[in-house]
């Protein structure tokens, strides 16, 4: 199992599609194990978008960021980092499939509504920036054997 970062941008927060969004995970069969409606600080948003500084975007990236709250979630599941990567789409939401978020929810290329780590080691350090000890949780649910084919002992 895997788990990844989700940040809901304030652009998705302010238009009213949390519930949407979190749909589609849940829908797909992918377990949230933290959530949190939350103000991101610049400092904080500084920090997660360390590696944008001093490109054209950062300033206005970081201004984006605070200016609403966000919903961050720790999404868990059999490849989650690619699967919920490719559930968002294209950066641009002029540019993305239908059948994704940005896809279907979003058409400008500042606002991009979702993000998602991109690798485990993103995911892990994200997560940390995000979520204290103890509130990404460890659950079971009792639909894992509907969503995962466990005939050979482990989930696939």
């Amino acid at each position: 199992m895997e788990t990844t970062l989700i940040i809901l941008k304030p652009d998705a927060v302010q238009r009213g599609l949390m519930g949407r969004i979190i749909s589609r995970f849940e829908d797909k069969g992918l377990q949230i194990v933290g959530a949190k409606l939350m103000q991101i600080s610049p400092e904080l948003a500084a920090t997660h978008y360390a590696d944008h500084k001093g490109k054209p975007f950062y300033d206005g990236l970081v201004g984006f960021m605070t200016s609403s709250p966000v919903l961050v979630m720790a999404i868990r599941g059999v490849g989650a980092i690619t699967i919920c990567r490719s559930m968002m789409g294209a950066t641009f939401g002029s540019k993305a499939d239908a059948g994704t978020i940005r896809g279907d929810f979003g058409v400008s290329n500042s606002f991009n509504l979702i993000h998602g780590s991109d690798s485990p080691e993103a995911a892990e350090r994200e997560l940390g920036l995000f979520f204290n000890a103890g509130e990404v949780l460890n659950w079971d649910r009792m639909i894992q054997g509907w969503v995962y084919d466990m005939s050979g002992g482990a989930p696939e």
